[in-house]
């Protein structure tokens, strides 16, 4: 076994049976592609901007006579156009904000795992602290003091989502570097900095792709919870959260406005999951 060895990954065939085994999986993927395919290109190809008022039809339930698709709210702007652009929002949260949790807690807990001791300890007494503080107020004071800044809400998110990441990461890294492989390149001459790069982090992205896809809509209902608050997403920029909380507001005037973006958010979650779920069997070597 050379210093190079590193255990083997889920060939694309063995992906592609795991997703047959799922069909649910598989539906879910094309419909993520879907729904991220009409959220970018479908307002440019509406008939009404997510921001045009059409003063002659307030409140217009779903119809095709006026081109409102799914109605018009109480300022008589389109629900499906606004629904597919706050779309763009929500998705960007949750993959930049998702991004941003990657590549703390990966590296966070990759070399916590790896060099062990003393340096292991305080890493991870350090995230049993910051596990103790209420990042919920935590998140709404700097919207406060800050101001809500889209940009802001990406590093936030994605800043307090790092925690269960390093964990599960270092409990992966814990067990691989047992492995011969991890062995033959120490004895190969290989520094601690390589053996993380080209051995164990590659070996960890079975398990953060799974991962990836249970945070994705993590972030995507916290950053609604916050839009739905007021502290999110503001104004002419909307997000699945912000519309859902319009639409609350108007639920008895026009509950398409509420039925729309709810409708759009659930269903993503919901197929998030199922294909997190399908990519952890594909993935998992026991399985093999």
């Amino acid at each position: 076994m050379n210093g190079a060895e590193t255990l083997p990954a889920a060939p694309p065939s063995r992906l592609r049976q795991a997703l047959r085994a799922h069909p649910a999986a598989a539906v879910a993927g094309c419909l993520l592609l879907v729904i991220a395919v009409a959220c970018v290109v479908g307002p440019w190809l509406l008939p009404h901007g997510p921001d045009a008022l059409d003063w002659d039809h307030f409140a217009e339930p779903p119809g095709i006579a006026h081109g409102h698709y799914l109605g018009t709210d109480s300022l008589g702007r389109d629900i499906l156009a606004r629904t597919l652009s706050g779309g763009q929002i929500s998705l960007a949260v949750g993959l930049v904000a998702t991004l941003v949790s990657l590549v703390i807690g990966v590296t966070w807990g990759a070399v916590a795992g790896y060099v062990g001791g003393r340096v292991d300890s305080i890493m991870m007494r350090i995230v049993d602290v910051l596990y103790a503080l209420p990042f919920m107020f935590f998140v709404i004071l700097l919207m406060v003091f800050f101001g809500r800044h889209l940009i802001l809400i990406f590093v936030a998110i994605g800043a307090i989502n790092w925690l269960d990441m390093a964990r599960i990461v270092r409990g992966q890294t814990l067990a691989l570097k047992q492995q011969a492989f991890i062995d033959a390149a120490r004895i190969g001459g290989s520094s601690g900095a390589r053996i993380l790069l080209r051995h164990i982090v590659p070996n960890l992205l079975g398990v953060v792709a799974v991962y990836v896809t249970l945070t994705i809509p993590q972030v995507m209902l916290f950053e609604s919870f916050l839009s739905f608050l007021g502290l999110g997403v503001q104004e002419p920029q909307a997000s699945w959260g912000s519309l859902v909380n319009e639409g609350a507001r108007e639920m008895q005037l026009a509950p398409w406005a509420l039925l729309a973006p709810a409708s759009m958010l659930a269903l993503t979650l919901f197929c998030f999951n199922f294909l997190g779920d399908g990519l952890r069997d594909a993935l998992d070597p026991r399985d093999g």
